[in-house]
């Protein structure tokens, strides 16, 4: 049950919702197989989503890994112009996700832009644990620099983004691209975790019935790394020694969310290296508010939100 202090937090839509969901009494991930939990996140993941969007573009591709193994995405367009490009990256984890959970966000994201969005499967633990995730998304924003202009697409203005654990990888690829001297335009972080071990304050307030639990978090970064390798910058950005000239950030966090905290202490991380934040923390969601949008105005207004952004950054 939420603690009666933090349940007012909640908007009436996002509490009946976690009331339904509570009701519907379906298993926890962290009480599954990986299959299995694969499974649910992909029947479950777009029941509460806008329809899939018609756009004039919606191809499969493959993008090869740094070890040559091709990796599906999904490229999404609004026109056949040579677009920007937003390379996305899935959230579940590490662990479950795929480009069929989060097909109709990257529709919404390449409808509100104007830009394409590329989606990435990269590959999942406990089959191939850290740092393949993070080396896949290098390879593939890598891939994009080079070769986008083969899809007919903009190579010069490429930006990055995710959710969840693909907001984490999102964070650790412009640091990446910043080492490397790749200029991104944008780097948007939708709820990312940032942090080594778990342990701020909301990870504490918020443990327990607001969607992201903390035997979930548990769970899946068991099967993704080991606890020695957790203060490694790659898993926890927050541990990067320095951030300047870094992308300009578009940072979208849930009040009611384990990962808000480390959020916004990444948010002041970056200002703090004079980079350029827009942080959006939107008031009464829970963790994965983003991928609600038939039913909260909240994910509709955010997801506008990131829209404009990268069609300012894309244009300047």
């Amino acid at each position: 049950m939420h603690p009666e202090s933090d349940r007012h937090l909640l908007t009436p839509v996002m509490a009946d919702l976690l009331d339904k969901i509570r009701r519907a009494d379906r298993p926890p991930f962290h009480t599954q197989s990986v299959a299995e939990a694969r499974a649910a996140y992909q029947s479950a993941s777009e029941v509460l989503e806008l329809p899939r969007a018609s756009l004039a573009r919606v191809q499969d591709i493959r993008i090869p890994a740094a070890d040559g193994v091709p990796l599906a995405a999904r490229l999404y367009a609004a026109s056949n112009e040579a677009l920007p490009v937003l390379m996305y990256l899935h959230g579940g984890g590490f662990t479950i996700g795929n480009l069929e959970t989060h097909d109709s966000l990257c529709r919404q994201l390449a409808l509100r832009s104007g830009a394409a969005v590329v989606a990435l499967d990269y590959r999942l633990a406990p089959e191939q644990r850290f740092p393949v995730a993070v080396e896949d998304a290098w390879a593939a924003m890598h891939w994009l620099a080079r070769h986008a202009g083969t899809l007919g697409l903009d190579a010069a203005r490429l930006a990055v983004g995710g959710d969840s654990a693909g907001g984490t990888l999102a964070a650790v690829c412009a640091i990446h691209a910043r080492d490397r001297g790749l200029k991104l335009r944008a780097q948007v972080l939708i709820t990312p975790g940032t942090t080594a071990f778990a342990d701020t304050p909301s990870h504490r307030r918020f443990a327990s019935g607001y969607l992201l639990e903390a035997a979930g978090i548990e769970w899946f970064f068991n099967h993704y790394i080991e606890a020695a390798q957790r203060s490694d910058w790659r898993f926890a950005p927050l541990e990067a020694d320095d951030l300047e000239g870094v992308a300009p950030a578009c940072v979208v966090l849930a009040e009611c969310d384990p990962l808000v905290d480390e959020g916004v202490a990444y948010a002041d991380r970056l200002r703090q290296a004079s980079v350029a934040v827009e942080l959006e923390l939107v008031r009464g969601v829970t963790h994965d508010f983003i991928k609600l949008g038939r039913v909260l105005t909240e994910a509709r207004a955010a997801q506008a939100l990131i829209g404009s952004v990268l069609r300012h950054a894309f244009s300047s």
